[in-house]
């Protein structure tokens, strides 16, 4: 990109208020970034923005992504502050267990579609035009998941809403390319972060999530149109691609499922 590393560069990030999000944030804070930071707690944001390097620097959003008029707002907000956008990172997404054959659970496929697919347009188009004018190079970056691979039993509307994600970021890279906006799609496995702790089952390859930002940040900067973190879930993601439907279903049809909301 224009600048080394992260100094001088002018990143927006949500979901920025734990997990994922906030070690992006501190990462990119060392680095000497000017940071807009969104997420619904406006005191966990105050809160995070007081330990990053140079806090006067940074704006905080307390905003749900559903808002998008809101969304755009802070954008707009963001972009006269900081003169301009080198990286919008969005990150913001829930994960619970679903099953279709239960009636409560459909509103709560409505907010995992609305927050982890809808909001990441919704945060990167207030941003889109003013990449295209600025004249400088400028990065997407949508965060998917290894369960956006295949289907996983119980995670109906998670592992639909991240392929919906990484498919979308496809199509938008292409989009943007000649304007010379790369869209980086990230894929982590099992990071170490509030939204895993509550899984109640082994979790292969688990990564600090201070591990992944660094790898994150890194692949960011290389402009990389795709990448699955840690590199282990990677090979495990080539081989879930190439499985046919048949061994797919025997090795993981009886796979543990992530709680549904408001289940033991």
């Amino acid at each position: 990109m224009n600048k080394q590393g992260g100094a001088g560069q002018r990143v927006f990030i949500t979901g920025a208020s734990s997990g994922i999000g906030e070690a992006l944030a501190a990462q990119y804070a060392a680095q000497g970034a000017t940071l807009g930071l969104l997420a619904r707690r406006s005191a966990v944001l105050d809160d995070l923005i007081a330990t990053l390097p140079h806090p006067e620097r940074h704006r905080a959003y307390a905003v749900d992504v559903r808002d998008h008029a809101a969304i755009a707002a802070a954008a707009q907000d963001f972009l006269g502050h900081a003169g301009g956008i080198d990286i919008v990172v969005a990150n913001a997404g829930i994960s619970v267990g679903t099953l279709s054959e239960f009636s409560e659970d459909i509103p709560v496929f409505d907010a995992v579609i609305a927050t982890n697919v809808v909001a990441t347009a919704a945060t990167f188009a207030p941003f889109i035009p003013a990449m295209k004018t600025q004249g400088t190079p400028a990065r997407l970056v949508g965060i998917g998941s290894v369960a956006g691979i295949r289907g996983l039993p119980g995670a109906e509307a998670y592992s639909a809403s991240k392929a919906a994600v990484i498919s979308y970021c496809e199509s938008l890279r292409l989009e943007l390319k000649r304007h010379n906006i790369r869209v980086v799609t990230i894929c982590p496995g099992y990071i170490d972060t509030p939204m895993t702790q509550i899984n109640p089952y082994p979790m292969p390859f688990l990564m600090p999530v201070q591990k992944f930002a660094v790898q994150a940040v890194q692949t960011i900067a290389r402009g990389s149109s795709y990448r699955v973190i840690p590199w282990q879930m990677g090979v495990v993601a080539k081989v879930l691609r190439l499985l046919p439907n048949w061994l797919y279903d025997l090795a993981f049809g009886n796979a543990p499922h992530k709680p549904r909301k408001g289940s033991a």
